[in-house]
């Protein structure tokens, strides 16, 4: 009776656990800065219910600057047809953070820039090198990521972002 029992409630605990959809990841709730100083939390990062591609990048890191060149290439489009918005939020450290406006500036990018000074988003969101770049959905949920970049893989982010954009 007693082997009886456990089974049962072996079997109907393994059931619940499978049947509760598993929660994706959200943002961590970090301070970072914008290029002109003031304080922006990470957990502000939205685009009324469309989807935001967030970028980690850095102005000495070459395929960095392939990426968000790449995509700056195509990004009107992007928005047009998805309402996606990138947050390009470089980790420039003290030492390099003074020419990340200027450089945006002259590349002339549309995405919202920040900067993470002190690698404190960088930490919170378990990236070790760049670039990096992830997909939020509309709810802000974290529904994709990639570390580095190819030539054309902008392509793939794209039919990406329109998947979150047609479920």
């Amino acid at each position: 009776m007693k082997k009886t029992i456990l089974f049962l409630f072996t079997v109907s605990l393994l059931t619940f656990s499978f049947a509760q959809e598993k929660a994706k990841p959200t943002l961590p709730s970090v301070d970072i800065k914008t290029l002109d100083g003031k304080v922006f939390n990470t957990k502000n990062i939205q685009n009324d219910g469309k989807p935001v591609l967030i970028s980690l990048w850095a102005t000495w890191c070459k395929p960095c600057l392939a990426e968000l060149m790449a995509i700056n290439d195509v990004y009107d489009e992007w928005r047009e047809e998805t309402g996606v918005v990138l947050y390009a939020i470089s980790i420039d450290d003290t030492k390099t953070a003074a020419k990340v406006a200027p450089f945006v500036n002259g590349k002339g990018w549309e995405y919202v820039v920040l900067q993470d000074i002190n690698w404190d988003f960088k930490r919170a969101m378990n990236v070790v090198d760049v670039p990096f770049l992830c997909l939020l959905n509309g709810n802000g949920e974290i529904v994709w990521s990639h570390t580095s970049y190819a030539p054309g893989s902008e392509k793939e982010v794209f039919e990406l972002v329109k998947k979150i954009v047609n479920e």
